[in-house]
């Protein structure tokens, strides 16, 4: 599969590699469902958040958006799987392809109760 595999330093380059990946449906929807959650998400996760079932095009998808410095992985300590998160570049042209600002991942905060 061809890639695009770096990111520009030249702002024009910049917008044609977002819009490289906007129409990319497998790079999207990888980069849309790691926005999606707060702790991100794994290799596994990726691919059922997608619905793609295609381990190989998930991979490709992950490495993709990870050489163009949108997504990294974390790893976890005692065996756990490492996560895929957006770095701040991913957020930053997850904004501009869906012209709304990342929705911060619901947090639950325990409501004390009045004595």
């Amino acid at each position: 599969m061809k890639g695009i595999w770096s990111w520009p330093t030249e702002e024009k380059q910049q917008d044609k590699t977002i819009r490289n990946v906007a129409a990319s449906e497998p790079l999207l929807a990888v980069l849309t469902a790691i926005s999606k959650s707060k702790d991100g998400l794994s290799n596994a996760q990726v691919d059922t958040a997608i619905g793609d079932f295609s381990q190989w095009n998930t991979l490709w998808a992950l490495r993709q958006l990870s050489a163009l410095g949108f997504i990294e992985y974390k790893t976890e300590l005692f065996g756990n799987s490492g996560k895929y998160t957006l770095t701040e570049l991913g957020k930053t042209v997850l904004q501009k392809l869906t012209g709304k600002p990342q929705q911060p991942a619901a947090v639950h905060v325990p409501v004390q109760k009045a004595a």
